[in-house]
């Protein structure tokens, strides 16, 4: 009702019970890294499907009902490719979102499968016709186009409890987000125009699901599939499960 010029950042930032989803995920990493600097992993503690922790899912612990509902969505469904559409910004981020320091701001914080999300956040960009273009201007302070309109989220500003790293950290799925357009609020004549800056990069990114190594384990007796078969790559402390 405001306008799109007269709402700052936080308008419709927060739920009515004043919950921000955007940082309501578990935090995963924290216990991720200490069980790395304490020599854990993997053999007393997981590098991937990493567990809840009991205090989130108490009754009375600050967690919206959406954000038990996405969860409970992602663990019924195996999905592997997401990517979550943001505004105010021009500007792909990819895990982790939360710094290894935790009094750090901003610091590099990449993922064992840093290549993979930089691809995933590249191949968006790229097809990206505001992005791309070369008359792009910035849309506040931040300069995204020398690098390539793609930044690790956790050397933008620091999330704690975002979707992306719980996604990567609790489920099989690799989750970019987009930041995709600078006003965060289009005008409804805007938004045949923001579609089409977005529809090339949608179809590329979704047909990224078809990249790296298929196929199915199989008991070498009954030829029967076996679930939850871990998989691991030489070199990639992250493994995934079948």
């Amino acid at each position: 009702r405001q306008g799109s010029e007269l709402v700052g950042w936080a308008m419709g930032r927060w739920t009515y019970e004043g919950i921000d989803l955007n940082h309501n995920f578990a935090d995963l990493n924290t216990e991720l890294w200490d069980a790395e600097d304490n020599d854990l992993v993997p053999h007393k503690f997981p590098n991937h499907y990493i567990p809840i922790p009991e205090y989130y899912t108490f009754a009375n612990a600050t967690v919206a009902p959406e954000t038990r509902a996405v969860i409970a969505w992602m663990q019924r469904y195996p999905f592997v490719l997401s990517a979550n559409l943001h505004g105010g910004e021009l500007v792909v981020t990819y895990p982790f979102d939360m710094t290894r320091t935790y009094w750090k701001a901003q610091e590099l914080t990449p993922t064992p499968d840093d290549g993979v999300f930089r691809w995933l956040a590249t191949v968006y960009a790229t097809a990206n016709l505001a992005m791309a273009s070369g008359e792009r201007r910035r849309c506040h302070y931040d300069d995204f186009t020398r690098f390539g309109n793609i930044i690790n989220g956790a050397n933008w500003h620091t999330v704690a409890g975002s979707m992306n790293d719980f996604s990567y950290l609790h489920t099989n799925c690799f989750e970019i987000t987009v930041e995709l357009s600078c006003d965060k609020f289009p005008h409804a004549s805007e938004l045949p125009e923001e579609w089409e800056n977005n529809r090339e990069s949608l179809l590329l990114f979704m047909e990224q699901v078809h990249r790296g190594i298929k196929g199915v384990v199989r008991d070498s007796d009954t030829e029967q599939g076996i679930p939850n078969a871990i998989i691991s790559v030489d070199g990639i402390n992250h493994d995934v499960r079948t």
